[in-house]
């Protein structure tokens, strides 16, 4: 396939010097020339077919691992997350949250970290280390803390609801300054307006 001249210059008859060379030895083979397709339209497909939801095959059949990266963030201005979640491909996916609630830092967090896991849940990760800097959240997900605000026994519910989802689930705390990106980004969507309504929490609080 190709856009090039190379068809026509090599079927005139009036070629001359070493192209009456290439054209006698390339007729030897059976060459067909066809238009390459819009070069645009062929990255859309591939990143369509890259990015769908489903999962890899062979990323589940090697069990490679994705990567999560979640801050909460709430200041006078509102509150906001933001999610980078790459795939073992190297493929960056980024997301960011304004709430339309009020929330603590705490909350922010956690709202960050289920965004995280819908998101590698709805692309189809089976395998996925989680990163976060709040040490609360962590804490509670892995045990080390209790939950014993309503608010954040909810959020905790909900996550642990999620990790079934998953073929293996491992969320680590990490220091601000590793999490620098997530930090800024989730800053930056805090004081944004517009967003995302809060109905996890709402929900989970229903349950006992």
């Amino acid at each position: 396939m190709t856009n090039l001249p190379i068809q026509k210059v090599l079927q005139k008859p009036n070629v001359a010097g070493r192209m009456v060379c290439w054209a006698v030895e390339l007729s030897e083979f059976d060459i067909q020339y066809e238009p390459r397709g819009s070069i645009k339209g062929q990255v859309y497909a591939d990143f369509v077919a890259e990015l769908s939801p489903g999962g890899d095959p062979q990323e589940m059949e090697l069990g490679l691992q994705w990567m999560l990266s979640v801050d909460g963030s709430s200041n006078q201005q509102g509150s906001g997350a933001r999610i980078i979640l790459e795939r073992p491909n190297g493929v960056l996916i980024e997301q960011a949250l304004c709430f339309t609630f009020k929330a603590s830092n705490s909350q922010a967090e956690y709202e960050a970290l289920i965004a995280g896991m819908l998101l590698a849940k709805e692309m189809g990760a089976q395998s996925f280390l989680a990163k976060s800097d709040s040490q609360l959240a962590t804490g509670q997900v892995i045990g080390e803390y209790q939950a014993k605000d309503p608010h954040m026994a909810a959020y905790l519910r909900y996550v642990e609801m999620l990790k079934g989802a998953f073929t293996t689930f491992e969320l680590v705390h990490v220091p601000r300054e590793q999490n620098a990106r997530a930090d800024l980004l989730a800053k930056l969507a805090s004081s944004s307006k517009g967003g995302r309504q809060r109905i996890v929490i709402q929900e989970m609080l229903k349950t006992p």
